[in-house]
């Protein structure tokens, strides 16, 4: 196995983990923004009130979301296992 190997395998590793988690931040930042909105609109500025909507916002993105992220990290590993002979000579 040579450096341009580790550095490719390494590359793939960091796009499929942004590949994945972004969507999940992503949703998490529209909603913050949303009740920061709100908040500032009604000048209502309790700390905790971002806290639930981002967790519940969340958690019903994964839900939607788990059957993709799934496919996209099934399909990395299987790639990974699969070229495992190319990588040891």
């Amino acid at each position: 196995m040579n450096p341009d190997m580790v550095i490719g395998i390494a590359r793939q590793a960091i796009q499929v983990t942004l590949l994945v988690a972004l969507p999940i931040l992503g949703i998490g930042l529209v909603v913050g923004v949303l009740v920061s909105l709100v908040q500032a609109a009604t000048q209502i500025q309790e700390m905790t009130l971002t806290f639930v909507p981002k967790i519940i916002s969340i958690f019903v993105g994964l839900l939607i979301l788990l059957p993709w992220i799934m496919n996209h990290l099934v399909t990395y590993t299987t790639e990974l296992f699969q070229n495992i002979p190319n990588y040891v000579h």
